[in-house]
C-alpha cells in the first residue's frame, strides 16, 4: 500500500513538473515515462484537477492542461553539487510564483536566495532541503541544512557567550562571519520584508510574527546535537508590502547604504534576568557603531537599572556623538532612569563637522536644555543644535548623514 502511494504521489509530481512542457500531451508523456496507460494517467490528472494543482481547456483531444494556482514543489540536494542559488530558484522552484504580484515574488525571490546562499557559503552541511507551497492565502519556503548551526558557528567564530547572544546579534543587521564577501544583511532584511520569519538551530529558535508586538527567543524543539539549521517563512498573498520600501526605511536619505537599525531591548533579557548592570548594556551596544541612527525599542521592558541606562545614553552617547541614539516604547520606570542620565551635564558645547571634509561646520558653544527636560540626553543636545543649524541655513535639513556631532562640557 505504502508503495502504491508512493509511487502515485512521484506520478503526480512528475506531472506538476512537466505540464508546463506538455500542455497537449501530458498523459501520452507521463505513460511513456512510467509505463502505465494513458488513462491510469488520467485518474492523476483528474485528482490534480480538483486539488486546483491543475486546470485544463479544451475537450477530448483538444484538451490541454496547465498549472493550477496551488503549488508546493520539494528537492533535496547535495552541497558538493556545483549548484547557486539563482539556479535552484530559476529551474527548480520559479514555476510556483508565476502569476503572482510583483512585490510578492520580489519578497519571495530575496529571501529565497539569501537563505539558500547562506547555506551554500556557511553551513559547512553536506545536504539541502527546499520546500516551498502556494496556496490560496499565503506563500511557505522552508530552507533547511545538516550542517554545524547558525547561531553556533557564529558563536565560535564572533567569539559569543552562547547561541542567545548570537541570534541578538544577528536581530541588529550587518553581522557576518565572512565580512569580506558578505554585508550580514541578509538575514536581517529577510526577517522583515516575510509576515512571518524563523529560525531553528541546535536549541535555539527565534520567531518573527507581524501579528505579534515581540519578536521572541525560545528553547526549541530541537535539541542541541540536532545538526544544522531550519528557517521558515510565511508571506501573505494579499500582501501589499513593497520591498524595496522595506530597504529604504533603514537607509539615510539619498543612500543606499543600510546605517539605521532597531534593537529590541527586550531579547537581551536572558530568561527571567532584569537588565542594571554595565555589562548587560556593553552586550547591547556591540557592534552598533556600524550604524549612524539606532532605535532602542524598549516595549515589553518593565524597568532597567541606573548603570544600565547611564552606560547607554550618557557613556555611550558622549563617546560616539556622531551615532543617534533614540529610545522608543519607554514605560515610564524606563524613561525615568533614561532621563536621568543626562542630569550631570544641562549645558553642552556641540560642534558640527563634515564628514568628508573634515571641516568644522558650526560651533554652539552653549546649548542649555535645562528648561525644557530637566534630564536631557547627549542625543537631544544633539537634535537642538542641528535645528539650530537649519535654522541658521547652514545645512540642509536632508543632509544629516553628511555630517558628524562633537559633544563636549
Amino acid at each position: 500500500m505504502n508503495n502504491n502511494r508512493e509511487r502515485g504521489e512521484e506520478i503526480r509530481r512528475q506531472i506538476v513538473r512537466d505540464v508546463g512542457l506538455h500542455p497537449a500531451d501530458i498523459s501520452q508523456h507521463i505513460a511513456k515515462i512510467f509505463s502505465i496507460t494513458p488513462q491510469a494517467v488520467y485518474s492523476h490528472t483528474q485528482r490534480l484537477e480538483k486539488e486546483e494543482r491543475l486546470k485544463s481547456t479544451g475537450t477530448g483531444k483538444g484538451k490541454k492542461y496547465y498549472l493550477g494556482d496551488l503549488r508546493e514543489h520539494k528537492s533535496q540536494f547535495l552541497l558538493a553539487d556545483s549548484i547557486t542559488e539563482d539556479g535552484v530558484w530559476r529551474n527548480e522552484y520559479s514555476f510556483v510564483f508565476e502569476g503572482l504580484p510583483e512585490n510578492i515574488v520580489d519578497i519571495c525571490h530575496y529571501g529565497f536566495t539569501e537563505m539558500v546562499n547562506n547555506v551554500l557559503e556557511h553551513s559547512g552541511g553536506i545536504h539541502l532541503f527546499i520546500s516551498v507551497l502556494r496556496d490560496k492565502e499565503k506563500i511557505m519556503i522552508s530552507v533547511i541544512d545538516d550542517g554545524e548551526g547558525i547561531f553556533r558557528k557564529i558563536r565560535r567564530l564572533c567569539n559569543l557567550d552562547d547561541e542567545r547572544q548570537a541570534l541578538f546579534e544577528l536581530s541588529k543587521g550587518k553581522l557576518t562571519t565572512d565580512p569580506d564577501n558578505h554585508t550580514g544583511e541578509g538575514i536581517f532584511f529577510t526577517s522583515g520584508v516575510f509576515d512571518e520569519f524563523e529560525i531553528d538551530s541546535k536549541g535555539v529558535r527565534y520567531r518573527h510574527d507581524d501579528q505579534f508586538e515581540f519578536d521572541v527567543i525560545v528553547e526549541s524543539e530541537f535539541s542541541e546535537n540536532e545538526a544544522g539549521t531550519s528557517v521558515y517563512m510565511l508571506l501573505k498573498r494579499d500582501s501589499t508590502r513593497d520591498i524595496q520600501a522595506v530597504f529604504d526605511d533603514y537607509a539615510g536619505p539619498d543612500e543606499f547604504l543600510f546605517n539605521k537599525t532597531v534593537i529590541p531591548v527586550r531579547l537581551a533579557q536572558y530568561e527571567n534576568e532584569k537588565l542594571v548592570s554595565r555589562s548587560q548594556a556593553k552586550r547591547l551596544l556591540c557592534r552598533i557603531e556600524r550604524f549612524k541612527r539606532v532605535i532602542f525599542d524598549f516595549d515589553g521592558v518593565s524597568a532597567i537599572g541606573q548603570a544600565f541606562a547611564d552606560e547607554i545614553f550618557r557613556v555611550y552617547a558622549r563617546n560616539h556623538p556622531d551615532i543617534v541614539l533614540v529610545p522608543v516604547k519607554m514605560e515610564p520606570n524606563v524613561a525615568k532612569m533614561v532621563n536621568r542620565t543626562g542630569r550631570l551635564f544641562e549645558k553642552m558645547k556641540v560642534q558640527i563637522i563634515d564628514s568628508q571634509s573634515n571641516v568644522q561646520v558650526v560651533e554652539y558653544p552653549e546649548i542649555n536644555l535645562g528648561g525644557l527636560n530637566c534630564h536631557p540626553s547627549v542625543t537631544e543636545y544633539i537634535e537642538e543644535a542641528w535645528k539650530s543649524a537649519i535654522d541658521d541655513g547652514l545645512v540642509i535639513q536632508n543632509d544629516r548623514d553628511k555630517y558628524r556631532f562633537h559633544v563636549s562640557q
